[in-house]
């Protein structure tokens, strides 16, 4: 292939254009045909070209041999791609691997044990959400650890790859040991009544309690720090909530510059929420920009579905949140009636109007009750 005719060069000076040379050359040394290396060069993935194969093989197969060898239907396996944030082939290439077999014959599977496509395409959606984020937390970890100064192209995707060659047998095993703990985490605190076992239904709405936390003033960080401090800022608080947070208290999810917990009962979580305000005013004084938290309460009915809930009560919870002070945590009065006072210490904080209700909210603020009082 005429690589300069193909605009493998197009931009580069003549230094860049060696390195890149170098890069072609030993890519074509190692098997690439000239269709991934040009399917590579328009996405901008010529670096980890190599790597992407000791991840999931050698491109084999086309998406129709895909169906055709796994007895999967080719609509299907389009959605499930789709559902996960995966491209689709184009007709006729052959982008897929053995990974891409195994998983539509996995697929296929479920469908005998009486999996429905809708529920197979709503697991996939919240797997490929999740895994996507893990899998570029990875990456750039993996980058971090290969990236030394002065690499060529060359040198670099060699070493990415002999570290991704090194480090993918232990992948599979740690992803299936931590969706299994968690698993297991859920099928502990799982609930099915009387009427769900009648219906044959999962468990519809409940009362429960949620609550939000959000960095006071993240918007008007991002004008003041880097991009890449503010990324850490977030990152920062979704790991202090991880490590204040603790069962019965899950945390749900993490939105931009704020975090979603829930708690059947209200007392564990107002006390997962003065602790998680504790933690991130320690972490401002151990300097950096780090700002203050507040967090809004509510109980009510609720309903969790692909690994989110949804309901009344998270509604109310996220408007407590947008008008609460910075460093407080501010409940309605159901989360109030049902914490009790023996933990905690409430002090009126007024009906408020909140966008969306008709009538104003009671609104009270929790502080730990001092020991003795």
């Amino acid at each position: 292939m005429d690589f300069a005719a193909e605009g493998f060069f197009e931009g580069l000076d003549e230094h860049a254009r060696g390195e890149r040379r170098e890069l072609l050359d030993w890519l074509t040394a190692e098997g690439f045909s000239d269709d991934q290396l040009r399917r590579a060069h328009r996405r901008g993935l010529l670096l980890f070209l190599a790597s992407e194969r000791e991840v999931g093989g050698a491109a084999r197969f086309t998406a129709d041999d895909v169906a055709r060898e796994s007895g999967a239907d080719p609509e299907l396996l389009a959605r499930l791609r789709r559902a996960q944030g995966l491209a689709i082939p184009e007709p006729g290439a052959v982008e897929l691997t053995d990974v891409d077999l195994a998983a539509a014959r996995t697929s296929a599977a479920f469908l005998d044990l009486g999996l429905t496509e809708e529920q197979m395409v709503a697991t996939s959606r919240v797997l490929g959400r999740s895994l996507s984020t893990a899998a570029e937390a990875m990456r750039s970890v993996m980058l971090e650890v290969v990236l030394e100064p002065g690499d060529s192209e060359a040198e670099l995707a060699q070493r990415y790859a002999a570290a991704v060659h090194e480090i993918m047998p232990l992948v599979g095993p740690m992803v299936l040991q931590m969706l299994s703990q968690q698993l297991r985490n859920i099928v502990q605190g799982e609930m099915v009544g009387a009427v769900e076992r009648a219906t044959g239904t999962l468990p519809g709405a409940r009362d429960q309690a949620v609550a939000f936390a959000d960095l006071v003033g993240f918007t008007r960080l991002g004008e003041e720090i880097a991009p890449e401090d503010l990324g850490t800022v977030a990152t920062r608080l979704e790991a202090i909530a991880r490590e204040v947070v603790a069962p019965p208290v899950r945390l749900v999810k993490t939105i931009g510059d704020a975090v979603m917990l829930t708690a059947d009962e209200p007392s564990a979580l107002v006390d997962a929420a003065l602790r998680l305000v504790d933690a991130s005013d320690a972490e401002a004084t151990r300097g950096g920009a780090f700002p203050q938290l507040r967090v809004g309460l509510a109980y009510g009915p609720a309903v969790g579905r692909g690994g989110d809930v949804f309901g009344r009560a998270v509604n109310l919870a996220s408007r407590v949140t947008q008008i609460a002070r910075a460093g407080s945590v501010l409940a309605t009065r159901e989360v109030r009636d049902r914490a009790g006072t023996d933990a905690f210490s409430w002090s009126s904080a007024h009906a408020r109007r909140l966008k969306g209700l008709p009538d104003p909210v009671p609104l009270y603020r929790a502080r730990p009750r001092a020991a003795g009082s």
